[in-house]
Order: structure tokens, then C-alpha cells, then sequence
């Protein structure tokens, strides 16, 4: 259980990452997908990375620069520009509907404006979940400049789209729906340099 602790990425560059296990059984057509961040890095870095053995940017929240995320599916990308942070904790959840392609994202509980991401795709079930690395191959294929350095929590991942009261919830770290990937009961393996420690402030 990583109740109120964190994994800390302690290197800039880093080959560290932690690698995800979720009973995925089916392909998704619906997600959501949040985490907490804490990073003073203005270079590059991924988030969130899952790929397919056909296709490494399946799902991937990266942040290419301080007042911007991109949320990619099946490949394709769209941007949310954001306020430059004030170098505190950033709670992202971002979730897609195969139906619509309609991507929403959230940060620090607000919702930005939906965009339209891949209508009709189907995201692969076969999949290597990493966090602190964008993989380039299914699993590996790492550019250390796209290396996350900080500290990341509540990572959670379902295979719905969250409501907008779940999605404050998220944000509050209030009673949340079961989850494929959930915080408080992760299957998670440690590569490299990181360290599982207390948060220093909630």
C-alpha cells in the first residue's frame, strides 16, 4: 500500500523507471488515466507511458515543456497549454472515448477544453506501463532526455471515463472507483534509481 508516499526519481538524467502491472483482459475503448507530480525539470519528461508491441505512444501523458501537456493515443497527440506552475505538485487526470474521440484533461482538479483524439480507435490490452521514461519500443527504447526526475504519486488508471465529480475526487484524494492501476493497491517493480518515500507535506 503507497498511502501517502511517493517514488522519487532522484537523477537528471536518469535510465530509472517502475514498471506497472494491471489486469488488462480486453482492449479499451475508454479511459482515464491521473497521477501527481512534483518536478522542477523545464526540459522535456514523460509521465505516464504505455505501449503496445505495435505501437509505443499507445497511451502517454508528456510534458514537453513547463506550461504544456500532451496526451497522446494510439500515436496521435493533442496539446493542453497550461499556467507555468509554481514549482508545486501538478494532479493531471486525462481520460478518452473511443465513441466520440473526445480527450478531456484535467489539471489540479479544473477541466480544460475537450479536444478530438483517434475516434474509433481501440487501445491494445498487451501492454508495458512505465513511469518516468517514454518508451520508443515496447518496453525499452529510452531517450534519458525524456527522463522524468521529481516525485510522482496517486497514479491511477481506469478503463472508463471518470465523471466530473470522480475526476475532483481524483484531485481530492477522496474514495475513488475501483481502479485497473490504483495507488493504494499498485504491482509496481522499481528499475534503476528510485526510492519509495513518505510525501513531506500533504
Amino acid at each position: 500500500d503507497l498511502y501517502r508516499k511517493v517514488f522519487v526519481f532522484r537523477k537528471d538524467p536518469s535510465d530509472a523507471f517502475v514498471v506497472l502491472r494491471a489486469p488488462l483482459e480486453q482492449p479499451l475503448h475508454n479511459f482515464t488515466v491521473c497521477l501527481r507530480s512534483y518536478t522542477d525539470l523545464t526540459r522535456p519528461h514523460s509521465l505516464f507511458s504505455y505501449a503496445t508491441k505495435a505501437q509505443d505512444n499507445e497511451i502517454l501523458l508528456f510534458k514537453p515543456r513547463p506550461e504544456e501537456y500532451r496526451f497522446y493515443v494510439g500515436g496521435k497527440f493533442v496539446t493542453f497549454r497550461v499556467p507555468e506552475g509554481r514549482r508545486d505538485w501538478e494532479h493531471v487526470c486525462a481520460s478518452w472515448e473511443s465513441a466520440t474521440g473526445v480527450a478531456e484533461f484535467w489539471l489540479n482538479g479544473k477541466p480544460w477544453p475537450r479536444k478530438g483524439l483517434q475516434r474509433g480507435y481501440t487501445v491494445g490490452a498487451t501492454a508495458a506501463i512505465l513511469l518516468g521514461q517514454e518508451q520508443d519500443s515496447f518496453g525499452g527504447g529510452f531517450d534519458l532526455y525524456n527522463s522524468f526526475s521529481g516525485e510522482l504519486t496517486d497514479v491511477y488508471l481506469w478503463d472508463t471515463g471518470l465523471s466530473p465529480d470522480k475526476m475532483r475526487a481524483a484531485f481530492l484524494s477522496l474514495r475513488l472507483p475501483p481502479a485497473l492501476l490504483a495507488w493504494n493497491s499498485l504491482s509496481y517493480e522499481v528499475k534503476g534509481d528510485v526510492l519509495v518515500k513518505p510525501r513531506l507535506r500533504e
